[in-house]
């Protein structure tokens, strides 16, 4: 564990906190322990929030819409397994025995302790040595993406963050197809579940589907500021 601290550049005070938010649900379940799970959904919205402000903050010329792609490139599952990586998690997570067995161990379990870690620290040291954490290791992706807003389009966006806590059906549905052959306009819906998100209209599929994915970013951008 002090290895690990040091690496995060943090010491706990409760050691506790620290070894339920490396506990994967296989391990809780054998040894009738907590699991990082009520962590990691703690950690994923402590993590959006800080990178929110520092876009905020810090790129005041980017959009709404450009700072949530910016925001999903940087807090997305691949940037934090590079930083679970970069300070060894996976040598300090508490697995169960079917997760050992395996032969690797899944990215997505790696990547959800880093958020399982973030809340611990909060809830152990508050705010400040969260943020500093945090944007230690983010900075230099949300430096990338700002400068390569669209490095990603608004459909793969959407896709990472409606998958952020596991699989999920997203569909383009073609409502309307209308006009002459040489000036179509389209319609299209996006579906996560069978749930509308939005609706997008455009003069290809590729485009209604992206003016509809763009939709549906917003207006999920929007909910978050409600609750």
């Amino acid at each position: 564990m002090e290895t690990l601290e040091k690496k995060i550049g943090y010491t706990f005070s409760d050691k506790n906190l620290l070894k339920t938010a490396l506990t994967h649900t296989s391990y809780a379940y054998e040894n009738r322990v907590e699991s990082n799970e009520r962590l990691e959904y703690l950690g994923d919205s402590i993590l959006e929030f800080v990178s929110s402000k520092y876009l905020f903050e810090n790129f005041k010329k980017l959009s709404e819409g450009e700072m949530t792609k910016v925001r999903a490139y940087a807090v997305c599952e691949d940037s934090l397994y590079k930083i679970a990586e970069k300070h060894n998690f996976s040598d300090f997570l508490y697995l169960g025995k079917s997760e050992k067995m395996s032969h690797s161990i899944k990215k997505a379990l790696i990547a959800d302790s880093v958020e399982a870690v973030i809340a611990a620290m909060y809830l152990d040291g508050g705010l400040d040595p969260v943020e500093r954490f945090i944007l230690e290791n983010i900075k230099d992706q949300i430096e990338f993406a700002s400068k390569n807003v669209g490095l990603k389009d608004y459909k793969t966006v959407l896709q990472e963050e409606l998958q952020k806590n596991g699989e999920v059906c997203i569909q383009y549905i073609l409502v309307k197809e209308e006009g002459p052959d040489h000036e179509k306009v389209f319609t299209i819906d996006v579906e996560c579940d069978g749930q509308k998100l939005a609706q997008g209209v455009g003069k290809s599929k590729k485009k209604a589907e992206m003016e509809a994915a763009r939709k549906a970013l917003e207006s999920m951008s929007q909910e978050r500021k409600k609750r």
